[in-house]
């Protein structure tokens, strides 16, 4: 099985994206997994300011150069936003897979040969004011500090009944259904609750006299690993946790669960074979 590359929270940094497409253009894996936050926010990106349209100025012509570059050894590549990415820039991505630049798999299932690839964007309440990709996990519960995704701002109108009841529990289980996951991938964005994935840099943080919790990923989807037992996932959003606990990697029974994050200047590029997914490496470019 040729290598696969993963990499996530790229939050519109050039200089990431550029280091990416070398590595593609050099190594020509099999498939791409990118996990969410790809777009620039005023936070993250080193892009000049007034940049109209990432995905069209940037993104949409990067990936399409890359095509040129690699012909018929252009990989799969599989993709989800992530609760910095604005809603409102979802139709971009629909069109260009559309076109057959890339898999845009939030929602949905595809196949990469015989590996059901699965994809959720959502995420828990954030202290974010961006609530396009926000959900209750499992319930209405808000961690101190959070702001409740019925309140904040989306891009896009949403039902709101949607927005009080849908969790990430539902969306996960009926995404899922009843499917052997044996070889299944999941892309999420979100990391499992309660795991050297999802430690956030919140010591001593305090809310109203209530410490904020450390943890910050989705009961939701640890559940899920536990019950389900997919070969393997695909998880950003928490930059800081490889620094914070030394473990970009870990296991959850058969499942290997990766975060590709990372709160440093250079490229978090994690290549795996899909065969032997604990055997994932990770290098800083």
């Amino acid at each position: 099985m040729p290598n696969c590359f993963f990499a996530a929270d790229l939050h519109g940094h050039a200089d990431r994206y550029n280091k990416f497409f070398a590595a593609i253009i050099e190594e020509r894996p099999a498939s791409v997994f990118l996990g969410g936050d790809l777009l620039p926010g005023s936070a993250f990106s080193d892009l000049p300011s007034g940049q109209a349209d990432f995905v069209r100025d940037y993104l949409i012509p990067v990936f399409t150069r890359t095509r040129e570059a690699l012909g018929a050894d252009y990989p799969d590549i599989f993709l989800i936003l992530g609760n910095d990415d604005p809603r409102s820039e979802e139709k971009a991505f629909v069109a260009a897979a559309a076109a057959g630049l890339w898999h845009y798999i939030h929602g949905r299932r595809l196949f990469f040969q015989d590996f059901p690839v699965y994809g959720l964007a959502y995420v828990p309440p954030t202290p974010f004011l961006l609530k396009d990709w926000e959900r209750y996990d499992i319930s209405h519960y808000v961690p101190p500090g959070c702001v409740s995704p019925e309140d904040g701002y989306r891009s896009v109108p949403t039902e709101e009944s949607e927005i009080k009841w849908k969790t990430i529990q539902k969306s996960l289980s009926l995404l899922a259904g009843q499917d052997s996951l044996d070889r299944a991938v999941f892309l999420f964005h979100t990391p499992p609750c309660d795991t050297p994935l999802d430690r956030a840099a919140l010591d001593g943080k305090m809310c109203e006299h209530v410490p904020v919790d450390l943890h910050v990923g989705s009961m939701a989807v640890k559940r899920f690993i536990e019950k389900r037992q997919p070969l393997l996932t695909l998880h950003g959003h928490v930059h800081e946790s490889a620094r914070l606990t030394n473990e970009w990697k870990i296991r959850i029974g058969r499942t290997v669960c990766i975060n590709g994050a990372h709160d440093g200047p250079e490229l978090a590029l994690v290549r795996f074979d899909l065969e032997s997914p604990e055997a994932a490496t990770r290098d800083l470019l």
